[in-house]
This record gives C-alpha cells, sequence and structure tokens, in this order.
C-alpha cells in the first residue's frame, strides 16, 4: 500500500491529519484481520512550493524541507500513527526518477522542449479513467500544473525540470534539472513494489490530476494494467463547508490541536466520518468526540472496579457473552464494509450500554473473567483506532471533594438523608463528581458532560 505523503515546505494542518490517521486505522485494521501489509509513504522535499518557502525565509530548499519534515514525524507520533512500513524521501529516488523518464521517452510517451521533458497524453488515451475527466475542477489540488506555451497537449505534465540557476539540481543524459511532481510518486512505488501493487491512497483532491498521471505514466512504462488494484481516497476536513486549506487560510495546525486534545480524542473525531467522506472541524465535534470517548472509558473503569472473583456465570452474564461476541462480529462486519469505522464504532457503544445495564442489574458485580475479557475486546477494538489505549489509574478526589465525599459517607450512616442529598448534590455541581450509592457501597466518578 502506497499513500501520498506531504509536501514539506510548512507545518502540517489537522486536515492532512484526518487522512494520515483514517489511514493509518485502515492499516490497522487489515493488520488486526490477519493481512501482512508493506505501507509506504512519500516525502516530498522538493518541489516548486519548497523553493518558493525557501525563497522568502531566505534559506535553502533542503534545510526548510528537513525543518518541516522533522515536525511532520514528530506530529505522525504524537497523533499515534505508527503503522507506515517506510518514509520515501523523493530526493533519495532520483535515478529511479531519471530512468522512468528515459524509458517514457524511449518508447514516445514524453517529449523534450526549452524547459523540461514532458509526457504526451495523446499517446495515453486512456488517461481520465480514474476520475471519469480529462479536465480541472474547483477542489483539484491545482497548485502544481506545469504550464508552457511548447506543449504539445494543454495537460501535459512536466517530468523533469530543467533548474533555473539558483535552484537545486541533477545531472542527467538531457540536461541538469529536478524531478516534476507525478513522476516522483511512481519512481519510488516501482522501487519497492514493481510496476503494480495492491493500494493507492490519497486525499481527494489528489484524484486529477496527480492520481491520473501517476497511471499514465506507470502503465505507459511498464506496458502492464492495473496499475493499481484498489484507489482509496479520503474526503475533505472542512471549516464551514469549505476544505481546510492553507491557500485559504482557515487552517489549524496539528501542533495547535494537539495543545488543547489528546491524540485519542483527535483520532474518535476522525473515527466517527467514513474515510470517504467530508467531516466538518469544530470546537462543538471535538468536545462531542471527547465525551463519546469517556463514556467508552467510564465503561473500562467500571469492568475493572467491579469484577469479582466467581466461579461460574450468571444467567445475565451468560446473555452478555452472546452479546459481546455479536457486537464483536458486527464491529469487523462494518469494517469489511470499505472500512466503516463510524458504524463500527457505534458497534463498542452498544457493547458499552450492555456491560453497563449488566453491571447495574447486578449491583456492580461482574464475574472477573468475564471483565477481564469483554475489557480486552474493548481495548482490541479500540487498537484499530488508537482509542481505548490508555491505562486506568483511578484518580484522587480533590481534597475538598474528598473531604465532601467522607461527611456525605458519614451524614448517611447516620440517617441524615436530607444532608447527604445537599452533599452530592455539592460534589457535582462543584467538582463534577457524580456519586453511586449500591449494595456493594458507594462510589464516585467523572460526570460527562452533554
Amino acid at each position: 500500500m502506497f499513500v501520498c505523503g506531504p509536501t514539506v515546505y510548512d507545518s502540517s494542518h489537522l486536515g492532512h491529519a484526518k487522512t494520515y490517521v483514517q489511514f493509518d486505522m485502515i492499516v490497522r485494521y487489515l493488520r488486526y484481520r490477519g493481512f501482512e501489509v508493506s505501507y509506504l509513504q512519500n516525502i516530498t522535499d522538493l518541489d516548486d512550493k519548497i523553493i518558493d518557502r525557501a525563497k522568502e525565509k531566505d534559506v535553502t530548499p533542503e534545510s526548510l524541507a528537513r525543518k518541516y519534515e522533522e515536525e511532520y514525524h514528530k506530529d505522525m507520533k504524537d497523533l499515534g500513527i505508527d503503522s507506515v512500513s517506510k518514509y520515501a524521501r523523493a530526493t533519495d529516488y532520483i535515478g529511479p526518477i531519471i530512468k522512468q523518464v528515459k524509458t517514457l521517452l524511449d518508447k514516445g510517451f514524453a517529449y523534450e522542449i526549452e524547459d523540461g521533458i514532458y509526457y504526451d497524453l495523446s499517446r495515453f488515451p486512456e488517461y481520465g479513467k480514474l476520475s471519469g475527466r480529462t479536465t480541472l475542477e474547483a477542489e483539484d489540488a491545482v497548485s502544481r500544473i506545469d504550464e508552457s506555451i511548447n506543449k504539445k497537449n494543454k495537460g501535459d505534465f512536466c517530468l523533469w525540470k530543467r533548474s533555473k540557476p539558483d535552484e537545486p539540481k541533477w545531472d542527467s543524459p538531457w540536461f541538469e534539472g529536478r524531478p516534476g511532481w507525478h513522476i516522483e510518486d511512481t519512481a519510488i512505488t516501482e522501487s519497492h513494489y514493481g510496476p503494480q501493487y495492491d493500494v493507492h491512497g490519497g486525499a481527494r483532491d489528489l484524484i486529477f490530476p496527480h492520481h491520473e498521471a501517476e497511471i499514465a505514466q506507470m502503465q505507459a512504462a511498464s506496458g502492464r494494467k492495473p496499475f493499481v488494484k484498489y484507489w482509496l481516497h479520503t474526503g475533505f476536513l472542512t471549516v464551514e463547508g469549505r476544505k481546510m486549506a492553507k491557500s485559504l487560510g482557515n487552517f489549524v495546525t496539528i501542533r495547535d490541536i494537539l495543545n488543547r486534545y489528546d491524540a485519542e480524542t483527535v483520532r474518535y473525531f476522525f473515527a466517527s466520518a467514513h474515510y470517504r467522506r467530508p467531516i466538518n472541524y469544530s470546537e462543538r465535534n471535538l468536545q462531542h468526540s471527547k465525551r463519546a470517548l469517556e463514556r467508552l472509558y467510564n465503561t473500562l473503569e467500571i469492568l475493572q472496579e467491579s469484577a469479582k472473583p466467581r466461579k461460574s456465570l450468571t444467567k445475565d452474564e451468560k446473555i452478555f457473552q452472546e452479546i459481546l461476541e455479536a457486537e464483536t462480529k458486527n464491529f469487523e462486519a462494518a469494517m469489511d464494509d470499505d472500512f466503516d469505522a463510524p458504524r463500527a464504532l457505534s458497534h463498542l457503544h452498544t457493547l458499552s450500554g450492555k456491560a453497563n445495564e449488566l453491571m447495574n442489574k447486578q449491583d456492580g458485580e461482574i464475574n472477573r473473567i468475564l471483565a477481564q475479557r469483554t475489557s480486552s475486546t474493548f481495548k482490541e477494538l479500540g487498537r484499530v483506532f488508537g482509542i481505548l489505549q490508555t491505562e486506568i489509574k483511578k484518580e484522587k478526589l480533590p481534597e475538598e471533594a474528598e473531604r465532601l465525599f467522607q461527611e456525605r459517607e458519614e451524614t448517611r450512616a447516620k440517617g441524615n438523608y436530607s444532608r447527604s442529598d445537599e452533599l452530592r448534590k455539592q460534589l457535582e455541581e462543584q467538582f463534577g463528581i457524580i456519586v453511586e450509592d449500591t449494595k456493594k457501597g458507594t462510589r464516585w466518578k467523572k460526570k460527562i458532560i452533554g
């Protein structure tokens, strides 16, 4: 599997995070199902954007790219993305790029003009078969369209660019130059996977012209098709209905969001929408994800606290055991259906609700073995999304809250239920602590807002 990685000329934003977190979830699930997955991602560390930004900052393109590449890797690590088998820098593949350009020239699919070597789209009649079109539309990644008055066809794109005096350059059989954007990816994937492989992914704005160009390059060079068996494209992260983008100035960096929310909350937020669909960024939606995740953790915490050593299962526990197996299968069925994460999440919440019902029915007790199995299932399924992996440690109450809790215990033991109710209300309003009285004693938990 290959996924188009970042062009490292600036900090990555939350829209980038959506794509890379959702592909991380897809690979995690494939591995959960027993597939051996080689996951390759490129790093575009030289192109027009990098050169222009380096000039603005009065630094070399290489130093700029290395700075933002390092920042990108840190962002991915902090988001819990660990499924990528290899990151491949474009500039490490100059040899394979030149070789592929030469092959296209030799086969008559490319031609040379004064500013570079271009792909001749008139020689590839299947161009446009992935997107169903051959012209640009509003959502396309148009920032790197090669314009030259001497091109044979309007859509022809540059494979090898003649470098200007102040630009990075490499020797080639034709002239000193640098790679075009599209040729980087096919040279990288051919180096690792050959001319054909299983899955190619990226954001939906790359379908045209970038992915169409990749198909044209690789199929023309190899004479084989299909280039890729399955194409997966993520929907946009939107802000008030518009794509989050640096060009629109409506972006939030990954670093900004991780300073305000933990990585699991961000990952839950992305799992709440199908990878192909857009999702709207808002504080309200992130808060909703935070609370939903807290509910799942609350169930895990209660399971941990309620586990009791018993040799046999009650009738209700046997019924729940069947529910546990059924919801696990439902989770898998949802993810098997084009990685339908929102539907899979709904089965986790169904399981959570049924577990809470069981423990309430049994006055906060559950067979220890069943509790451990249920907790393990939550963690195993949660691992697909990169959630529910934090160890639960019972927090201590703040000093004043602990004093009120103990006072309530004493007043309740003395039968002063009016004062006991007042203290319960005070704990909830002042500290967000819910106090529950069960046959097995009093327990507390944090209030989940909303």
